[in-house]
């Protein structure tokens, strides 16, 4: 069974591909079926629970309610630990329990025996890291991942495909934990992503952050316990996803989060005041993208543009051209589907959008320079296709290289990363002969070694159709080599503790 899956920030979304149709899949619930499943993970000391069992426990006052859990993975790595309450967790083994509870959800729906094969969706604006550590976990569950696909991208296919619309398309993507935008050439049978922006922390989730600040108050709200915030929270979720265009007031029951706190009622006019600045942003991103250039249509989609203020404020700016998805919370799922089914016909073909560099020491290490290795907007493979491959042939100055990666949304004309700027830890090689076999090279000094400066150094770079780098090293002197897959699989342990989530721009 090929799938569509869209791990979203609240919700996970997934679409099959069906002899041509592309369904939402139902998930049996203990209220019966709902077309999601939830991304939601509850702990209570050492125990853990996950999907529809951490749903379950949201209103017992000993659970606390992480929702929200693709957030962290932006600057984590398999060394960073989450803290709920008093007990740590490791991010690698909840997000392998949240993949585990939706394989074993979809396993229920399709029986045993037909593997599952997942087209994965990830934000645009992603970086190396989340997109290894997604695919990561779903493969460890059982999955057999076929590709990940970048959110925007996957809509526009579901809209080409059911539009059957050919020119440029502007995508605007706004979910629950994540912004996107993209620019789509729709072709025939082959769709090419032209450019692409993003706030990778801006979403729904801080709609319901606003609304749970005006309800509670500012200093009510960070008073309340974790479990009393995230009901708080989820109660504002379903205000605010209540909300219609003939809407005046909002009536928050504040019993729901403490028994005793009563009701509040806030003025509509007010909480799309406070929305309207984190809007500003998404909407300057768009223009910024359309600039120069002739659009089709704009294409809304996502569970965070929902909210009437979007479509009010897109067609302030771009008019008529604004389409509303008939399915803004399924449109990436159904995309996704459209994309792993490999007779659908569709191609995409799409890009870095990040600069993938690495540091590195120049006059014998009296200055650093910064070498992109995939520039942005550099074409990836389509899915079947070799990886793209850059290599980089010298002779080194030290015992031992030190490499430093970074990915960047924009590089100034000076040559420095600037704008989204995401750090990896270092990887080493030993440059020296003397030291191939060294286990570690961390506690081993950096210096100016006359052996190493007589071999010569290969960096082969490889970064397949899911945007994911490993680059192999080798010393061809002496013929000895070691291989990395880019990330922070090096870092030390960090502690990442959850508490009361802060309003983007707060």
């Amino acid at each position: 069974m090929k799938l569509g899956i869209d791990f979203g920030t609240t919700r996970i979304i997934v679409a099959a591909a069906d002899r041509g149709n592309y369904p939402i899949v139902d998930f049996e619930t203990p209220d019966g079926t709902c077309d999601w499943f939830p991304s939601l993970i509850a702990a209570r000391g050492a125990e853990v629970c996950f999907g529809w069992d951490a749903w379950r426990l949201q209103t017992e006052p000993d659970w606390t309610i992480l929702r929200s859990f693709k957030r962290h993975l932006e600057h984590s790595g398999p060394g960073t630990h989450l803290a709920i309450g008093d007990h740590q967790f490791t991010l690698v083994d909840l997000l392998g329990g949240l993949t585990r509870a939706l394989y074993s959800a979809l396993r229920a729906r399709y029986g045993e025996k037909e593997p599952l094969e997942a087209m994965l969706g990830v934000p645009a604006n992603a970086n190396g890291n989340q997109r290894f550590l997604t695919v990561d976990a779903f493969q460890r569950a059982g999955f057999q991942v076929v590709g990940l696909l970048n959110e925007p991208s996957a809509a526009a296919i579901e809209y080409g495909h059911r539009q059957k619309m050919k020119g440029r398309l502007l995508v605007y993507d706004l979910g629950g934990g994540t912004f996107d935008a993209s620019i789509v050439e729709l072709g025939e049978g082959v769709h090419t992503v032209l450019d692409s922006g993003g706030i990778s922390s801006f979403g729904g989730d801080d709609f319901d952050l606003a609304l749970a600040e005006l309800a509670a108050g500012k200093e009510g709200m960070y008073s309340l316990t974790l479990p009393e915030v995230f009901r708080l929270l989820e109660e504002c979720r379903r205000q605010k996803e209540a909300l219609h265009s003939n809407s005046r007031r909002i009536v928050v029951d504040l019993d729901a989060v403490r028994e005793g706190m009563g009701q509040a009622t806030v003025a509509v006019g007010d909480f799309y005041e406070l929305c309207r600045p984190l809007l500003a942003e998404s909407v300057r991103i768009a223009q910024r993208l359309a600039e120069g250039r002739t659009i089709e249509a704009l294409y809304v989609t996502g569970g965070g543009s929902e909210l009437p203020p979007v479509a009010r404020l897109l067609r302030e700016v771009f008019g008529r051209k604004v389409k509303r998805s008939e399915y803004t919370r399924s449109a990436t799922a159904i995309g996704l589907a459209i994309h792993a089914d490999a007779n659908s016909g569709y191609k995409l073909r799409e890009m870095f959008h990040r600069n993938f560099s690495v540091w590195r020491e120049s006059d014998a290490g009296a200055r650093m320079v910064l070498d992109t290795i995939f520039a942005r907007g550099t074409r990836l493979p389509v899915a079947g296709e070799p990886s793209l491959t850059v290599s980089r042939v010298y002779r080194p100055v030290h015992n031992v290289g030190d490499f430093r990666y970074l990915e960047a949304s924009e590089i100034d004309e000076e040559n420095q990363p600037t704008g989204d700027v995401t750090m990896w830890d270092e990887i080493r090689f030993p440059f020296d002969p003397a030291l191939a076999e060294a286990a570690s090279l961390e506690n081993i000094p950096v210096q100016q070694s006359p052996h190493a400066q007589t071999q010569e150094i290969e960096e082969l770079y490889s970064c397949d159709a899911a945007g994911i780098v490993t680059v192999k090293i080798r010393n061809l002197t002496a013929n000895y080599s070691r291989e990395y897959r880019l990330g922070r699989w090096n870092a030390t342990e960090t502690v990442v503790r959850s508490g009361t989530p802060k309003r983007k721009g707060k």
